[in-house]
């Protein structure tokens, strides 16, 4: 099994505009489903909290930068949702893990390594 890890940072809200629960049951929810979409092609997915590390949610970005994803495997590690997808298409956070979570898992050469220049960086510390 290829392992697949999310880990979510702890957020601190400005405003309400933008949070979302991930201790709650639709995140909870939309983990299990992934999961059990993804055990039967390989790809063993791991939930991680990381409260030790706290980013200030102002925007969507500040959310898509809290939550960072990693195949140790392919040498991809704790990169921002942001980073493996670039712009969000309709601005939802558990279909932006999903399809970040899916492209590191099937096509991680498609993602830029840490070090390439980005002309947006959301200044999260993920080095893009």
């Amino acid at each position: 099994m290829k392992p697949v890890i999310i880990t979510i940072l702890e957020q601190v809200h400005q405003r309400r505009d933008w949070f979302f629960d991930f201790d709650g049951a639709e995140f909870a929810e939309a983990i299990q489903d992934l999961t059990n979409e993804l055990m039967p092609l390989g790809i063993a997915l791991e939930v991680r909290h990381n409260r030790e590390v706290v980013i200030t949610v102002n925007s969507y970005a500040d959310l898509l930068n809290s939550v960072k994803v990693s195949s140790p495997r392919d040498n991809h590690h704790n990169q921002c949702v942001g980073h493996i997808i670039g712009k969000s298409e309709h601005l939802h956070i558990v279909e932006d893990i999903s399809k970040a979570v899916r492209r590191i898992a099937f096509a991680p050469e498609t993602i830029a390594p840490d070090a390439a220049f980005r002309k947006v960086c959301h200044n999260c510390g993920c080095g893009c």
